[in-house]
């Protein structure tokens, strides 16, 4: 258990560290996207800390599918990073590991056993079993879990909640016990993100939440110290011509 509540801090702290440099990533890849930002209304204004307000929601709408790559890809770089599950024995002994990681270029799952628990990363070399990512069919979790159907194993609360296995090759599966909420949340989420199929652990929808209202709150920060209009302002009329262009290939005398 000490083992588990010390990995956990650390991937939070990475965690938290990776989402702080990316957040400002995406937000300059947004503005330098050649799509300037539209000033809020004074009427918008009023209604920035009301989230529910229409500009507020709109603007969610639109930073959601650019905060969700933002998640997909920190899910998949923690799979690469790999993870060391517990075995249980029938006596449920907690004694016996195995680690599995992700491949870098997602597409082979590498994992085998280890002799001791292990908080860095494991070699793939040193990881002799291996899933690739086009045999997986689905993912699946707590009952329906194979090894989750054995007596007894229905009745264990916390095994279930942690428990999912990966269903590939028509009809075997690589069965996983978490060591945390944590660690099941990222995992279920990449490997649903690796079949393109969507995240939805409670931890993607704390995230979400968290990296969009820190973008707005960002955004919102740009319009400190500038007058904002009541309404919009008018669109000037048309020229009378447009002959007003200097022609650098017109020859004077």
């Amino acid at each position: 258990m000490v083992h588990s509540f010390n990995t956990h801090c650390v991937h939070v702290e990475k965690k938290q560290k990776w989402y702080a440099t990316q957040s400002v990533t995406l937000r300059f890849n947004t503005v330098g996207s050649g799509r300037p930002h539209r000033p809020l209304l004074k009427s918008e204004m009023l209604s920035q800390e009301d989230p529910k307000s229409h500009p507020m929601l709109e603007l969610r709408e639109k930073l959601q599918p650019e905060v969700t790559e933002l998640i997909k890809r920190q899910r998949l770089n923690r799979l690469c990073e790999g993870t060391c599950f517990r075995k249980i024995s029938a006596r449920r002994r907690q004694d016996k590991f195995w680690y599995c990681r992700l491949s870098p270029n997602h597409k082979v799952l590498h994992y085998g056993d280890i002799e001791e628990f292990s908080q860095g990363q494991i070699s793939h070399d040193s990881l002799q079993e291996k899933v690739t990512v086009a045999d997986i069919k689905a993912v699946v979790t707590g009952k329906d879990c194979p090894h989750m159907r054995e007596k007894g194993a229905l009745k264990n609360k916390e095994l279930l909640e942690l428990a999912f296995s990966i269903l590939h090759n028509s009809d075997e599966y690589l069965n996983f016990i978490a060591p945390d909420k944590h660690e099941f949340c990222i995992w279920t989420d990449g490997l649903n993100a690796l079949l393109g199929k969507e995240m939805t652990s409670e931890l993607t929808k704390s995230d979400m939440d968290t990296l969009v209202t820190m973008e707005l709150k960002l955004r919102l920060l740009d319009l400190e110290n500038i007058q904002i209009p009541d309404v919009p302002p008018p669109v000037p009329k048309e020229p009378s011509t447009y002959d007003f262009v200097y022609d650098f290939t017109q020859q004077h005398t």
